[in-house]
């Protein structure tokens, strides 16, 4: 398994309205096909666990014969594919530092996550195209160790249904880069180290309204002035720090392979694959500097050795599928899957 060069679903199974007629409209098995003609060798699915189960813990069968059916639309068209669980029962990274975010202080919800996973891996293990991500985003920094602690049970249980399935987890605070280096040493050699980038946030996120910080009035350019990053990204607060305590004087490729050298370093200390489970732009960003921005961390990338997966195939504020991106996608495309415009068609 690879998993050089892939793109995300998300919206189809997660982060969405849990319905049939969702579920049945929003991917079909025509959007994995032009996803392998576009050239990507991978998908990576997110899934809330109310695809899989209700809120008192029961199964639901039919989410997992859905789920399993994009496993073999995958499978069809030479894709392997990433369960991401993306929301589990008491965690999700959109609720950080609130009270019902609870999985890391109660037991009983670290059970229910550990035996969600048990009965994912039993399901799913028969699938050689398939990897299993733990869990999106752990946020709050005090969860660090209490994190460390529910992977050790989490991988301890999936290999006993799938040992030689890839395993993948990133660590606190988004998936920072800066924190995989909290991340114990894997058990095993069929484990990947994950992060997510989207910085500067300043840029990748401008007009963002889920971002409470963000003064929807800006136009941010990239690469602009550094000036610029340092005091704008001040008024984001922690979503902004990684930019505004860096130390560093210089925006563009330098300053982000500086952000992911953190991250490269604590993978080759652990000796695991590193690997970008999300990175994009948002569709409200100016069309060109977008362009530079990706070509820039694709190189970072290239050379560091980094599998990926771009956030995201469609809608989402960053959807590549979407006319925002129409004018720059066959530039996109050939760089992230070296592959001709003559043979995506």
């Amino acid at each position: 398994m690879e998993l050089r060069s892939g793109i995300n679903l998300g919206g189809f199974l997660s982060q969405c309205e849990h319905t049939k007629e969702h579920y049945e409209e929003f991917i079909t098995q025509k959007d994995l096909e032009k996803i392998a003609k576009w050239g990507f060798d991978h998908v990576r699915l997110p899934i809330d666990y109310e695809v899989f189960e209700t809120e008192d813990a029961h199964e639901k069968p039919s989410g997992y014969e859905r789920v399993r059916r994009v496993v073999e639309w995958a499978k069809e068209n030479n894709l392997d594919i990433i369960l991401d669980l993306h929301k589990a029962y008491g965690y999700d990274f959109n609720n950080a530092g609130e009270e019902a975010n609870s999985l890391f202080k109660n037991t009983k919800l670290q059970d229910r996550f550990v035996s969600l996973w048990d009965k994912i891996s039993k399901d799913f293990c028969v699938y050689d195209n398939v990897a299993f991500e733990l869990l999106n985003e752990v946020v709050e920094e005090e969860n660090a160790t209490a994190w460390n602690e529910l992977i050790a049970r989490t991988v301890k249980t999936i290999r006993r249904n799938a040992p030689d399935t890839y395993i993948i987890y990133g660590g606190i605070q988004w998936n920072s880069a800066k924190t995989l280096k909290y991340l114990e040493k894997p058990v095993d050699d069929k484990i990947l180290f994950t992060f997510h980038f989207y910085e500067p946030l300043l840029f990748t996120h401008q007009k963002a309204y889920w971002v409470k910080t963000m003064n929807r009035e800006w136009v941010v350019s990239y690469p602009g002035t550094m000036e610029e990053y340092y005091q704008k990204s001040k008024i984001l607060g922690d979503q902004g720090k990684t930019v505004y305590e860096s130390g560093l004087d210089y925006i563009g490729i330098n300053l982000i392979e500086d952000l992911v050298q953190d991250a490269i370093d604590a993978a080759n200390n652990a000796g695991v694959r590193l690997y970008c489970g999300e990175f994009g732009v948002i569709d409200q960003a100016p069309i060109e500097d977008t362009l530079r921005w990706f070509r820039d961390v694709n190189e970072v990338f290239e050379k560091h050795d980094i599998g990926f997966a771009i956030w995201n195939y469609k809608e989402k504020d960053f959807g590549i599928s979407g006319t925002h991106y129409e004018s720059i996608r066959d530039d996109l495309l050939q760089f992230w899957t070296k592959k001709s415009k003559e043979c995506r068609v």
